[in-house]
């Protein structure tokens, strides 16, 4: 006899906010919401820490098109609503007084005890929601792991970068929308200027 299976309650990302606002969620809970499910965020090591400043610093020149948002919310979807380490995204913080930013040039992701979260959950969370490039900054193998090309859900182009390396973001060149991101070299960021 099959042992029936036990339904998860999802929620839509305006359960999600309602729960925020009514504080059944207090604003020091470090969660997420991610198809549907709320995730607990873990903790952030030094490491983690310094890694999510020393990539703001190397990405601070990024293309005037767009701008750096640091552990803040993204609106993917009607369920899902990710608070990436980092996000390159069009325009002005003023873009998004009155709501979150529904894409994403390039989301960076740094992990270290979330690796696997980071790779099994998210990564196919950013591939279904277009975002057209995602670095995974592997702390404890001390690289690099980028994802471009999403299709159904997964990422076609993938390759990991030492230490030594530099890679260009696709984001380096964006005018204004993900549609017009193209590599270009004058932009390279050292592998080690992200590393802690």
């Amino acid at each position: 006899m099959a042992l029936p299976l036990v339904e998860v309650h999802r929620f839509t990302r305006s359960d999600y906010e309602r729960m925020s606002s009514s504080g059944l969620l207090s604003p020091d809970e470090r969660v997420e919401l991610i198809d549907g499910v709320i995730y607990d965020m873990t903790p952030q090591s030094s490491g983690h820490s310094a890694a999510v400043h020393l990539a703001v610093h190397a990405l601070r020149n990024t293309n005037s098109g767009c701008h750096l948002r640091i552990q803040s919310p993204l609106a993917l979807g009607d369920s899902s609503e990710p608070e990436p380490d980092i996000a390159i995204v069009p325009g002005t913080p003023r873009d998004y007084v009155f709501g979150h930013p529904t894409t994403a040039l390039l989301v960076i992701e740094v992990a270290d005890s979330s690796l696997r979260h980071d790779r099994e959950v998210k990564l196919g969370l950013y591939a279904r929601a277009s975002i057209p490039e995602v670095w995974i900054l592997n702390l404890p193998a001390r690289k690099l792991e980028a994802f471009r090309e999403p299709r159904g859900g997964a990422y076609g182009w993938q390759q990991s970068y030492s230490r030594t390396e530099s890679i260009t973001p696709l984001a380096a060149s964006v005018a204004a929308s993900a549609a017009e991101a193209t590599a270009s070299p004058s932009f390279a960021i050292a592998v080690a200027d992200l590393l802690p």
